[in-house]
């Protein structure tokens, strides 16, 4: 095939031209090898979080779902509430107590989250989160019960200041010492602790929302303040064998009955599934990998104009060479495509070192952060699609000026 040979006549003279002038090539290279290598360790970042907050969300019971008072993909700010959230009434125990009622629900709670610090002996903590919950928790959200028990009920219905800890906490605050019955600060009030609990492996939270232990439900509404809009929400279980969807339903009726909502008019609350969670994480974190993208594809973008500028020099470098090519009878075609394959072959080159470098960065942040999933398979096939028609887009210029050159007066070039 004449296209074929004329491909393979244009990579060897490329890799001839990139053995004489091994500096500018290099260049060249490495331009492509920072920009692929960079969309690739972005694209690993946001799958690798991504996956680690869908496995967290799936860690929790599949019959879990929750009702709040206005959701928002953002916390809003309690003190400007929109007039639609203003309306809506504050979640409260009446509203537990009606969801309970229905035949088809196996437990409700009001439970309530605070960033709060933890204190012990000196030794303080970042802003953790803090649940006012149950002794349903961990089945509604997962983890495990490593030491300890959790709240009696008596201690549930006085708010008893008893607290159940997240065990990197415990470590972090009571290195070698055993924290059962000690009685740490959080938040500035005194908790004794009576258990040690472990979050789910899986789960990847940003800095200052990590797991600090769970309280009492009702001592944490007595002891804090709380944003009743963001902060507040009833836990649902439907009952085993009960499909989510069914239980939703139950829910929502027992509710609006409850508040008195007339037929056609609006909820006044809103319900939360894991599907519309999971689905709100999707949007969040695609958006977020645009932007990425977006920011780490200036840098193939840098390496193309560095392309096109050796390129440039290089034609210039040639101009003898191309004069006697077409004095000996090659077509301007034939120059173009020598000049853009040799493009295409740089970038492509210094995409397949840079889909490597980003490879192996991406099993480094895999293991530094405890990401799940490495670097995707498609982010190495677009990385190397893009770095050859980064090459070719750039190399048209400098290609199209080699192709009209004048044989006469490129061969008088000194």
């Amino acid at each position: 095939m004449p296209t074929l040979r004329a491909l393979l006549e244009g990579v060897t003279l490329a890799f001839d031209a990139m053995r004489g002038a091994k500096l500018r090539s290099a260049l060249t290279v490495l331009g492509v090898v920072i920009g692929v290598s960079t969309v690739m360790v972005m694209a690993s970042l946001v799958e690798g979080i991504k996956s680690q907050i869908f496995a967290t969300v799936e860690n929790a019971s599949p019959q879990t779902f929750y009702v709040v008072r206005f959701f928002s993909s953002v916390p809003l700010n309690p003190d400007r509430l929109p007039a639609e959230v203003r309306i809506r009434k504050v979640l409260d125990e009446r509203d537990v107590e009606a969801i309970r009622r229905a035949d088809v629900i196996r437990h409700a709670g009001l439970w309530v989250q605070i960033p709060l610090r933890m204190e012990f002996r000196g030794e303080r903590s970042q802003n953790l989160m803090v649940y006012g919950a149950d002794n349903m928790l961990l089945e509604a959200q997962g983890g495990t019960l490593l030491r300890g028990r959790f709240f009696s009920t008596a201690e549930l219905a006085a708010g008893t200041p008893v607290v159940v800890i997240e065990t990197e906490v415990a470590d972090r605050l009571f290195g070698r010492l055993d924290p059962m019955g000690e009685v740490i600060r959080i938040g500035g009030k005194s908790f004794t602790i009576i258990g040690i609990y472990q979050k789910p492996a899986n789960i990847f939270q940003p800095p200052g929302a990590e797991d600090g232990g769970i309280v009492p439900a009702r001592a944490a509404k007595e002891n804090f303040r709380y944003d009743e809009t963001n902060s507040l929400f009833i836990t649902v279980l439907a009952e085993r064998g009960i499909s989510v969807a069914e239980a939703k339903d139950a829910a929502i009726t027992a509710l609006r009955v409850s508040r008195g909502i007339r037929p056609g008019d609006p909820n006044s609350f809103d319900v939360i599934t894991q599907d519309q969670i999971l689905d709100t994480i999707d949007s969040l974190t695609s958006a977020f990998f645009l932007v990425m993208i977006a920011l780490s594809s200036v840098a193939l973008l840098v390496g193309g104009i560095g392309v096109m500028a050796i390129m440039t020099v290089s034609v210039t470098d040639r101009t003898r060479e191309i004069g006697v090519r077409k004095a000996l009878g090659a077509t301007r075609r034939e120059i173009l495509w020598q000049f853009l394959v040799e493009a295409g072959t740089l970038t492509g080159f210094g995409g397949l070192l840079g889909i490597g470098f980003g490879l192996a960065a991406g099993a480094l942040l895999k293991t530094v952060l405890g990401l799940q999933s490495g670097p995707p398979l498609w982010s190495a096939v677009v990385a190397a699609s893009a770095s050859v028609g980064i090459g070719v887009v750039f190399g048209i210029i400098p290609a199209t000026r080699a192709a009209r050159m004048d044989p006469v007066e490129a061969l008088r070039y000194e």
